[in-house]
């Protein structure tokens, strides 16, 4: 009897050494999660539509690219990452509808404006984004009225066409 008590023991001793669950692995302490990405919208307006929407298109294509390298570029502005929206605009190179578009960036807080592509569309699309203190660059309008109104933030990369 003796004999069957300690295979009885073995027996028990040895299933208590067999399939044991591992103790939980202690987890490295995680990283604290990234900051939201900065939003960043950026306007463009041209005309997409009617007799001189090719070179609306051309300057879409280009702030389009200016934005996807900007992005690539994985800019972080105050720690965080910047990540540029691109909102586009059809002004038609028509002034009402410039105003319009004008307003409607306005209303969707962008940060910046590319554009209006001719003057007819930036002057008096200036007055709105004036009024919202966004920056406004365009690249082709020339009217030396554009700039003479005296808004801080309006810019033109070419010359007037009185120079």
């Amino acid at each position: 009897m003796a004999l069957t008590w300690i295979a009885a023991a073995v027996t028990v001793a040895l299933a208590a050494c067999g399939e044991q669950k591992p103790a939980p692995k202690a987890e490295a302490p995680k990283a604290p999660p990234a900051p939201p990405a900065l939003e960043i919208k950026i306007g463009h307006v041209a005309p997409l539509t009617g007799g001189i929407a090719h070179l609306g298109k051309d300057n879409e294509n280009g702030a389009r690219l200016a934005i996807e390298q900007a992005n690539a570029a994985k800019i972080k502005i105050e720690g965080k990452d910047a990540k540029f929206i691109f909102l586009g605009e059809d002004d038609q190179a028509d002034p009402k509808v410039g105003t319009t578009v004008a307003q409607k960036l306005v209303d969707a807080k962008v940060a910046g404006v590319v554009g209006h592509l001719n003057s007819g569309t930036s002057i008096p699309a200036s007055d709105i984004y004036n009024k919202a203190a966004i920056p406004v660059i365009s690249g082709s309008a020339t009217n030396p009225k554009l700039t003479e109104q005296g808004f801080k933030a309006q810019f033109r990369v070419v010359g007037r066409d009185d120079q």
